[in-house]
């Protein structure tokens, strides 16, 4: 998903493959100790309950990330880890030079858009073939645990009355009618890979018309759809709009977007077969439909902070006592 998400509010994310100049940055400078403000600085959350070993679960700078690092981090503190919490890194560049220097040791991430980091010209799509990819793209030194089934991936979504109307279920069946049809989604979908080029390319697909939206996917995306604006809108598959607001996510079906699931990026030094069975059994439960609740839970009108969520949601799957 999705290789650049802008930050339009606190649900949406950074780019997971680009980098915005400015956050770099102002991250790098960070990283060399400029700023009393540094994340990898300050210690979030530790845990009483340790062995002696200590492992320091980073998260990027948007709340999807942070609650899926703060479930790493509870599965681990139950395996009888002393656990650190580090919020608000950043973008990819960033952690990934943070787990290569030590500063942290896990971070959660999407199997599609690492794999595009680590090798920019992949052209692998389904997961089998993104897993496998990886495996051989990983630098020395990282470790990428197994994916979960959870995805958090680029979606074209409509209205219920959209679909009915043209008898839409796939990008296929779209592509019947995109000539009739706006699209509304960030500028620079109108040019990257998985965008309309990719739409073009894949499906056939060449919209009526494409009109810019700047909060990759919130909620004046999600206006524009109900009030048809527009009639088809890229909206992020774990985002709660799409269930709250009754619309239809249509299949991509000949895989324009990479598969995008849930892998931890480690340290291999680091994460002995102790941590990795526990950060498994979050992996192994966690799924698309228990993220976008989780993220309705830390970006709805009740906002609870992603650790309480996360525990909360370890507790449900029995993960945590």
């Amino acid at each position: 998903m999705n290789e650049s998400r802008p930050i339009p509010s606190p649900r949406r994310r950074p780019s997971r493959r680009g980098v915005i100049a400015s956050t770099a940055l102002v991250a790098a400078l960070a990283l060399a100790g400029c700023s009393s403000d540094n994340p990898l600085d300050a210690q979030t959350d530790t845990s009483t309950k340790a062995d002696g070993s200590t492992i320091t679960v980073g998260a990027a700078d948007f709340p999807e990330s942070e609650v899926i690092a703060n479930l790493y981090a509870g599965a681990l503190k139950e395996s009888g880890f002393q656990v650190n919490v580090k919020a608000g890194i950043g973008s990819r560049e960033v952690y990934v030079k943070a787990i290569q220097d030590g500063s942290v040791d896990v971070v959660p991430d999407y199997n599609g858009n690492l794999l595009s980091y680590f090798k920019p010209k992949s052209t692998e799509k389904t997961s089998a073939e993104v897993t496998k990819a990886l495996q051989s793209a990983t630098p020395e030194g990282l470790t990428v645990l197994p994916a979960a089934q959870a995805e958090d991936t680029d979606s074209l979504v409509v209205t219920a009355v959209t679909a009915e109307k043209y008898k839409l279920a796939s990008i296929e069946d779209l592509a019947k009618v995109c000539d009739q049809l706006t699209l509304g989604a960030p500028a620079e979908f109108a040019k990257r890979e998985g965008g309309l080029p990719g739409l073009k390319s894949v499906y056939g697909c060449e919209f009526k018309s494409f009109k810019p939206i700047a909060d990759g996917g919130g909620p004046l995306t999600v206006k524009a759809l109900t009030s048809d604006d527009v009639q088809v809108a890229d909206i992020f598959s774990t985002s709660p709009a799409i269930e709250d607001n009754g619309l239809v996510t249509l299949e991509d079906t000949k895989n324009n977007w990479a598969s995008q699931q849930v892998v931890p990026l480690g340290r291999t030094a680091k994460l002995d077969d102790k941590a990795k069975a526990a950060i498994a059994k979050v992996q192994s439960k966690l799924t698309t439909a228990d993220l976008v609740a989780l993220n309705r839970k830390v970006s709805g009108t009740n906002k609870v902070e992603p650790s309480a969520a996360a525990n909360q949601w370890l507790k449900e799957k029995g993960i945590v006592k």
